[in-house]
């Protein structure tokens, strides 16, 4: 990993949710895999059998799903700290229904669920950090449908432009407005309306 430290990169992530001690995350460290995925490069795709848990330690992401028209539509995206897996292929050992990609060049740090259980199952801190993980995921639903549900288009992007902050500059426009489920010209008429064009 060119330029990075990919394990004070790691421990930056880990530490934001839980103060893991040096010495915890030394003795994880052989159970991770660091990688680097290029931009439009896939994690994992729709049907995959999905095992490892990716923690985005640079970069932007996202997860999206493909309906029968071959139309793409935004499930999620991913910064710095996020994750990327399928819950269903960990817990129920099913294919994910959607697909993980890298938008930018990405630095990943991936775990096997196994090793993650493990690791929490002989430490409390790894205990928590899982706990946390599942909590963050929750609450990112939760308020995603809560907007779509509640919130104007206009709306949705000022949320999203809360969220991401400078990340939002390096994420295409198109991405945005498939996020926002809107259209690309709606967008824009939003974006000149809040004088950001």
């Amino acid at each position: 990993m060119q330029g990075y430290d990919s394990a004070a990169l790691l421990t930056k992530v880990l530490t934001q949710l839980v103060p893991f001690k040096a010495s915890e995350i030394a003795a994880a460290l052989e159970v991770f895999e660091f990688k680097t995925y290029r931009a439009k490069s896939h994690l994992f795709k729709s049907q995959d059998m999905v095992q490892d848990v990716h923690f985005l330690l640079a970069g932007i992401g996202r997860y999206y799903y493909i309906d029968v028209n071959g139309k793409e539509f935004n499930k999620s995206l991913v910064k710095q700290g996020g994750a990327f897996t399928s819950i269903a292929s960990l817990i129920e050992h099913s294919p994910s229904p959607f697909y993980a990609q890298a938008l930018s060049e990405c630095h990943i740090a991936s775990i096997s669920y196994q090793n993650l259980v493990t690791l929490s199952q002989k430490n409390s801190n790894w205990s928590e950090f899982v706990r946390k993980v599942y909590e963050r995921l929750a609450l990112k639903k939760e308020k995603r449908e809560a907007s779509f549900l509640l919130l104007n288009a206009q709306q949705r992007y000022e949320q999203f432009l809360m969220e991401f902050g400078q990340d939002s500059e390096h994420i295409a426009l198109n991405q945005v407005a498939m996020y926002l489920g809107i259209t690309d010209v709606s967008l824009s008429r939003i974006r000149k309306k809040m004088g950001l064009t």
